[in-house]
């Protein structure tokens, strides 16, 4: 059925039946004030008894980022909730990352040294089945989720030329170098200025964080980032289609 974060009259039906629900804040969504607080307090109307909301780590202590407030806003009101905060994705490889490897054989990113817990959807997706299917275990709780290992994108760059059987390199990027690359690539400028942020942010650690509670919650090691690489090899396939641009 259709439904519309910017839409109140979409609401009802969406969650008309449910008792719990999977929340995720669309990247276009910054306003969440407007948008996602008050479907969080229809589905409350309604009946959704617990919220498991994908945050990001860090959210619950960085105002600026729009996941605080939808933190916050669960944790004033009543209803059960589990806030679920994933470091930084190993798919941006298969992503943000695939056209550099693909065309130009190299990760190119303004990120210097740094080190990056890169964590597997995959693992962070099955968390979030295993609390909505085990609830009351995990009700107000929140947790940080990052891959099993800090590693530097060289070192990413490495696994990358050794399973795809080509020369893969890691090129730092400079600030302005990377904003210009972008640019080239037709990215929308909001989408420019918040990788390049994020990206230099890693300079200073902030996604070099490692976590033990993932494993924890699988019960099993998380996957790697070199996991992820080698059961998505095709991805960089330079034979395979790239997106216009």
């Amino acid at each position: 059925m259709r439904f519309d974060f910017e839409d109140a009259k979409t609401f009802e039906a969406a969650v008309a039946g449910c008792t719990s629900m999977f929340l995720m804040r669309p990247p276009a969504i910054s306003n969440v004030r407007a948008t996602l607080l008050p479907f969080v307090d229809q589905a409350r109307r309604l009946g959704v008894g617990h919220v498991v909301f994908l945050s990001v780590a860090g959210a619950e202590r960085n105002p600026i980022v729009p996941h605080h407030a939808v933190e916050v806003h669960l944790a004033r009101n009543d209803g059960a909730w589990t806030v679920l905060r994933p470091g930084f994705f190993a798919q941006n490889l298969g992503d943000a990352y695939r056209r550099d490897i693909v065309e130009d054989h190299r990760i190119y990113v303004p990120a210097g040294a740094a080190r990056v817990a890169f964590v597997d959807v995959t693992d962070v997706a099955e968390v979030a089945a295993r609390v909505l299917a085990a609830p009351q275990a995990h009700d107000r709780r929140g947790y940080t989720l990052t891959g099993p290992a800090a590693v530097t994108f060289e070192a990413v760059a490495r696994v990358l030329g050794e399973v795809l059987d080509r020369e893969i390199r890691y090129e730092p990027a400079t600030i302005l170098g990377y904003a210009r690359h972008l640019h080239r690539r037709k990215l929308p400028l909001a989408q420019i200025v918040v990788q390049t942020v994020l990206h230099v942010g890693m300079r200073w650690g902030q996604a070099a964080t490692v976590d033990p509670t993932l494993a924890v919650l699988l019960g099993r090691p998380a996957r790697t980032v070199a996991d992820y690489v080698r059961a998505h090899a095709s991805t960089w396939d330079a034979r395979s289609r790239l997106p216009p641009g």
